[in-house]
């Protein structure tokens, strides 16, 4: 801890921006879908080696990044030691750190889903619910507070321990019930054990510390930032679909379009018209045929990297 500075009053301008930001990502689970993320929003992350902690970003925004486990981020950006960092809110809740949110990211290890904290039983267990649950129960968990929390507040004196992992090979011969993470569920079924609670739905979020949160220059820099990441999730699995279609046909092409947003339609100089729109790259495979055989033609697919509303 002694070896980080809290760089207070550091910044280095680049043209009209300055070098203010401070950035800590998650390492572990979330890493390789973070990354991703923050290339697709030009935001690339360099490393001299995968198992380095020190990285950089071509950003005139940003100053410093480092790579750490998430139970550790939030801590380590209340305490100042960086302005903005990358998360579950699960450690949020687990640290109890005081921080700011700039909002959450939709995504997760493995999917755009949400992940939960969950209380699980032995699947053949008796126990249908948390109040089923004797004083006593021994519970393991990686989210010690959490749980300690969540029980107290239910009535029920649990004998919580400390996990390292495999939390859920535990039960029932070394605990009772365990509080574990789940994203699909896959894992818990699969050692034979049954989701009684849900204590809470964890997106990933980006934290920030609230003396950078007041500071204008931060601020702006780091909306700055969110406005790349938002843009770059708003744009996964879509793509702009562009049309011509003859003055007879167009209604007929526009019933065909997914009715969410209003298409872009324009008239052109000969009378027929240019339509654009976004949509879903899943069921473009129908989408296309449908429209040729509704009188559409020089039908363009465009990927799209970005939406920023």
């Amino acid at each position: 801890m002694a070896a980080l500075s809290t760089g207070v009053g550091r910044g280095r301008c680049v043209g009209s921006l300055a070098r203010v930001l401070r950035l800590v990502l998650p390492k572990g689970s979330l890493e390789r879908a973070t990354f991703e993320l923050f290339e697709a929003a030009d935001l690339s992350v360099v490393r001299s080696s995968s198992v380095d902690y020190k990285a950089s970003i071509d950003d005139p925004r940003v100053d410093e990044v480092r790579i750490l486990r998430p139970q550790e981020i939030a801590g380590y950006v209340e305490e100042g030691l960086f302005d903005l960092g990358i998360t579950g809110r699960d450690w949020v809740e687990e640290t109890g750190a005081t921080v700011e949110s700039l909002g959450e990211l939709q995504y997760s290890k493995a999917t755009s889903n949400p992940v939960r904290v969950v209380v699980a039983v032995a699947g053949d267990s008796d126990i249908e619910s948390v109040a089923d649950l004797p004083d006593g129960v021994r519970v393991t968990s990686e989210y010690p507070e959490m749980t300690r929390r969540f029980f107290a507040d239910r009535g029920v004196d649990a004998d919580v321990r400390l996990s390292y992992g495999a939390s859920e090979a535990k039960i029932p011969d070394i605990a009772d019930c365990v509080v574990d993470i789940t994203e699909t569920g896959r894992a818990l079924r699969a050692a034979g054990l049954r989701v009684i609670d849900t204590i809470l739905t964890s997106y990933t979020e980006v934290v920030v510390n609230r003396d950078s949160f007041a500071d204008p220059d931060k601020h702006k820099a780091m909306n700055q930032l969110m406005t790349l990441l938002g843009g770059a999730l708003e744009a996964r699995g879509k793509v702009l679909l562009k049309v011509n279609v003859a003055a007879a046909q167009r209604d007929a092409v526009l019933s065909v379009l997914p009715s969410a947003k209003s298409p872009t339609v324009n008239q052109l100089a000969n009378g027929d018209y240019a339509i654009e729109t976004v949509v879903e790259k899943r069921g473009i495979n129908v989408l296309i045929p449908a429209l040729r055989d509704a009188g559409g033609t020089d039908l363009l697919e465009i990927p799209i990297t970005k939406i920023v509303h």
